[in-house]
């Protein structure tokens, strides 16, 4: 029960900092064809989330609370995307090049493929 408490206040943290940012993103770039929000949240995401990885994996400095707090509630909230990029940088860090290219492409292409298929199942 803790644990999901922890997680659950990281996620709402991180939802709320997701929704601002892109928000104030998108405002300064209503113009674009780009979706820039979503582009921003999920590169600041996947930076925070390798800045923490190293100094969890090369100085052990957080707690099993802490990483529940920061991974997965916070950047969990703020953008899967980044859980996306850790666990393909831990393939690639353990040489299991074959299995991060299939992470990839499978995640993408079914990803974008189920999302096709549940927008055409309503319609």
């Amino acid at each position: 029960m803790k644990s999901m408490l922890i997680v659950g206040f990281g996620g709402c943290i991180g939802a709320i900092i997701r929704y601002k940012l892109s928000g104030l993103v998108m405002h300064h770039t209503a113009g674009w064809k780009f979706p820039a929000g979503t582009f921003a949240v999920n590169v600041i995401g996947c930076l925070i989330a390798g800045v923490m990885m190293a100094l969890a994996i090369k100085h052990n400095y957080f707690s099993p609370n802490i990483r529940l707090l920061v991974f997965t509630g916070l950047l969990g909230g703020f953008t899967t995307f980044s859980a996306f990029g850790v666990d393909t940088i831990y393939l690639l860090e353990k040489h299991e090049i074959v299995w991060a290219g299939l992470y990839v492409l499978l995640t993408i292409s079914a990803g974008i493929t189920a999302l096709w298929l549940g927008t055409l199942s309503v319609r």
